[in-house]
């Protein structure tokens, strides 16, 4: 019974519009302020999550798992290097290319290129380009065709279309009577691409790997080899062993390396997003305290009444924690449901509102990914929800604490 009294009395405090309605007002409001910086938080952390698992899909799509090259950005013998990893049981598959830097002109449009050559077949293994063509295909790049398939933003920078001719020009020039003359080559635009990060659509373009070798006079040579591993965080380990089977000095790397930085300052991000959202939550978990002790001081009377009753200090206290408790849970599940419901289709409300008013809110030469990802993780809910109900619960003692000291004398005094 007395559970249930006490149950009673507090949850019609937070339900009571007769007596006060600017307290209820303040109950409202302290409700709304946690459920806004739940839902924000919520929202907030699977943004970075989706950019994380953006940035990391994307860069797998067109770095591979690890990749093994020359000392001297030459790698000889490299077929017993490809044999050497296909034994391992951990490598699912390796591709041999050649990588080198170009100047590509078309009518008066230039711009600076990576340029790669690879086997189309082979590649397909340890990347997925193919699976990134926007028009033509990635087997258009036959060995003696010259053909070469250039990123979206490349192409239009150099605003080509498919079967125009790019000029390539290398800084190795010909030594020549009349100086040195820069090599060039005329390619043809067999496919274009899009990853959907700047750092590969503007700067990176493909070619047939035995084109590459003749354009950058490699003759059997390659720059490197790729690996396609079982598991993906074990990389560094697994191309280190294939290293040392192989037997030779190489020089070996895997994505988390190349890109470390990347994720390193996401995971920063994160973490500071979190601290100082978590502020705000906290904030707003305070204004508890304000709502209580107002509802404190104006039941004063109600107090005093309870307590000459035969209610006990403890009674007391049990219902002020009650009513705050209910504020806090109230506005914690509120924000919950809206922070979930928001992250799940942020995707298509940002595509929605861009639709509506012409912009686009992260711009493709400024940010790595030109969409707006969200993944929402359930472990992060659960963290999130669970920190708000603490500082929430946390926040109704010392009102209720007070309202336990009241001195049912001192309260009727005036009334």
């Amino acid at each position: 019974m007395g559970r249930s009294f006490e149950t009673w009395i507090g949850n019609r405090y937070v339900r009571s519009r007769s007596s006060n309605s600017f307290v209820s007002l303040i109950s409202a409001i302290s409700m709304l302020g946690i459920a806004i910086a739940v839902s924000v938080l919520i929202i907030v952390l699977s943004v970075v999550n989706g950019f994380e698992r953006e940035l990391k899909d994307r860069l797998l799509a067109m770095t591979a798992h690890a990749s093994i090259e020359g000392v001297a950005g030459e790698l000889t013998g490299w077929q017993d290097l490809r044999r050497t990893a296909e034994r391992n049981d951990r490598v699912t598959a390796a591709a041999p290319y050649v990588s080198g830097q170009a100047l590509m002109v078309f009518g008066e449009q230039l711009s600076g290129a990576e340029l790669r050559g690879i086997d189309p077949q082979q590649e397909d293994a340890v990347s997925g380009v193919s699976g990134l063509m926007l028009d033509g295909e990635l087997g258009s790049l036959e060995a003696g065709e010259f053909n070469i398939v250039l990123g979206v933003e490349l192409a239009n920078e150099l605003d080509v279309d498919i079967g125009d001719k790019v000029t390539v020009i290398l800084a190795e020039g010909i030594v020549t009577p009349a100086g040195v003359v820069p090599r060039t080559k005329r390619f043809t635009v067999s496919g274009v691409y899009r990853v959907g990060m700047y750092e590969f659509d503007r700067r990176l373009a493909f070619l047939n790997i035995s084109d590459a070798q003749k354009l950058y006079r490699k003759k059997d040579s390659v720059t490197g080899m790729r690996l396609a591993v079982t598991e993906i965080f074990e990389a560094h380990a697994i191309v280190r062993e294939v290293a040392l089977e192989h037997g030779t000095l190489v020089l070996i790397s895997d994505w988390t390396r190349r890109h470390v930085n990347f994720f390193r300052s996401i995971q920063i991000t994160k973490s500071i997003l979190f601290v100082i959202l978590l502020l705000v939550i906290a904030v707003a978990a305070f204004n508890i305290v304000s709502t209580l002790v107002m509802v404190v001081k104006d039941k004063q009377a109600d107090i005093a009444i309870l307590r000459t009753v035969g209610a006990r200090p403890s009674s007391i206290l049990k219902i002020f924690v009650t009513q705050g408790s209910v504020i806090g849970i109230v506005g914690t599940l509120a924000g919950v449901l809206f922070g979930v419901l928001l992250a799940v289709n942020l995707e298509n409300v940002v595509t929605y509102l861009e639709a509506i008013f012409g912009i686009k809110f992260l711009a493709a030469d400024v940010y790595f990914i030109s969409d707006l990802p969200s993944e929402l993780r359930p472990w992060d809910v659960v963290q999130i929800a669970a920190i708000a109900l603490v500082l929430a619960l946390g926040s109704t003692l010392y009102p209720a604490w007070v309202a336990a000291r009241t001195a049912p004398a001192e309260a009727l005094r005036y009334d």
